[in-house]
């Protein structure tokens, strides 16, 4: 193979270069194509480029003569093919879509990737939207798995980089809703308090993978949340309105535990004490009632989308028993 030019298209705007030649060399490993990049063989516009990149439509890419791929221990053909039910069940959490994303209610208990022991993950179930191997649905945010509500789907590569750098600037504007166990003073606010991840080798059986730094921790990540009473029961219960402005890993269940008011059913965070973890309340749900409510992002194609999401059953429930009055979601709108 000789060396090649090949242009940025303009769906490819933003992608980062690594995964740009996944995308058309999926054979290459991430090894290889670093190196490649490293060795200066890669060439964006003629000058040397790093693997995370950032792509512009029109920038010429210099291929050089790629090593010869390994044989697959899995042909792409002999891969498990899509579960027909796995569509079914996308098709039920849809509550936008269009020809360049893709909106869900994503159902608490479902995972959004993969990992050790996880078999069944939204991802992987959007390979029965895909059109080839190379090209499906791309998820551009996370969700974590007892976390319900709004996940943004993109369908190509580059509206997936253009929606991914939207969330990393900010330009997304995010509502969640979560019931606490006991009533925030005051009752509205900002919580700016700094997270730190767990050393793995050292955290509890809980699964604890992030805490609230201390002052002197070195490594702690600056993480900011606004909120606001929407409802309470007496003082022991609360329906919060929470808007991040960062997106650190469990920050809203950590800024609530900062607020003296864990999430209802958000056992890994609670508090022990003598009479059980201060995140289950006996008579409602020990689910996590934490829901992606609300979303506000710049559309690819222009404008922007506001999208609302209904409650889970659970948290549903709870709110009839606590007598919480939450309006109906509004229909997805684009302006």
């Amino acid at each position: 193979m000789s060396v090649e030019q090949r242009q940025v298209i303009d769906d490819e705007a933003d992608i980062r270069l690594d995964r740009w030649f996944r995308r058309h060399y999926p054979e290459l490993t991430q090894g290889v194509i670093q190196r490649l990049c490293r060795t200066g063989q890669v060439r964006v516009d003629g000058h040397r480029a790093e693997a995370a990149t950032r792509l512009a439509p029109g920038q010429l890419i210099r291929i050089p003569p790629l090593p010869a791929a390994k044989p697959a221990s899995v042909a792409p053909d002999d891969a498990p093919p899509p579960d027909p039910r796995a569509r079914a069940e996308i098709a039920k959490m849809i509550l936008y879509q269009d020809d360049h994303l893709i909106v869900l209610n994503k159902p608490s208990g479902l995972p959004t990737q993969g990992g050790p022991g996880i078999a069944r993950h939204l991802d992987g179930m959007l390979r029965a939207y895909a059109t080839s191997p190379q090209d499906r649905p791309r998820l551009v945010h996370r969700l974590d798995r007892d976390t319900s509500g709004l996940l943004v789907v993109a369908r190509s590569p580059g509206v997936a980089a253009k929606l991914a750098a939207s969330f990393r600037s900010r330009a997304v504007e995010k509502t969640y809703w979560a019931v606490v166990v006991g009533r925030p003073v005051p009752v509205a606010g900002r919580i700016e308090a700094p997270l730190i991840r767990r050393d793995p080798a050292i955290s509890s059986a809980r699964g604890e993978r992030v805490a609230l730094a201390e002052p002197d921790d070195a490594d702690a990540a600056h993480a900011i949340t606004d909120y606001r009473t929407l409802d309470h029961a007496a003082r022991k219960l609360a329906w919060l309105e929470l808007s991040p402005l960062t997106g650190r890993t469990h920050q809203l269940r950590l800024h609530c535990l900062s607020l003296g008011a864990p999430i209802l059913g958000d056992s890994t965070y609670g508090e022990w004490r003598e009479n059980g973890n201060s995140a289950l309340i006996e008579g409602l749900s020990e689910q996590l009632h934490l829901h992606a409510r609300r979303l506000r992002l710049p559309h690819p194609a222009g404008g922007a989308l506001t999208v609302e999401a209904e409650l889970p059953p659970h948290m549903l429930a709870t709110f009839h028993d606590l007598g919480f009055d939450a309006r109906p979601p509004s229909v997805a709108a684009r302006r």
